[in-house]
């Protein structure tokens, strides 16, 4: 595992953004699990004020002193702001889930100065990893790209 994989998990305040009213997009998911292993997790939502009795936080400025990183689980024409608004937050941890980075997406970031994480899914890194995750992992490790 990469030394920016390990600095950003080691984070245990992280904001996701990508939570959806619905329930049923990935950022639910990850919001949910990540709790779960213990870690401070605060949902970014431009106009929701709560999402499934959890409060949101209306931008990653209003977070800039309580998290560590910012996981993205949106689209990369999304994805484009939400590394702006990380930028602007002082915020430089940033996981970019899979399939939400594109070629343009990844040079902002870069062009940012970000520490951009990306074509990995967190909830293979973040410890304790458990269920699919695990069994996903242990495939990652003997391929040799864990």
């Amino acid at each position: 595992m990469d030394q920016a994989v390990k600095d950003f998990v080691a984070g245990k305040r992280l904001a996701v953004v990508g939570v959806s009213r619905s329930g049923k997009k990935f950022g639910n998911a990850a919001y949910k699990e990540l709790k779960q292993r213990g870690y401070q997790v605060y949902i970014v939502h431009p106009t929701a004020s709560e999402i499934e009795g959890e409060p949101c936080y209306p931008s990653l400025e209003v977070l800039k002193d309580k998290v560590d990183g910012v996981v993205v689980s949106v689209p990369p024409t999304q994805g484009m702001q939400v590394l702006q608004d990380a930028s602007k937050a002082g915020l430089n941890n940033v996981w970019i889930q899979q399939q939400g980075d594109t070629p343009e997406l990844l040079d902002l970031g870069e062009s940012l100065g970000l520490n951009l994480i990306h074509g990995k899914c967190i909830l293979m890194y973040a410890e304790p990893v458990q269920g699919f995750h695990s069994f996903h992992r242990f495939f990652v490790r003997l391929s040799g790209k864990l």
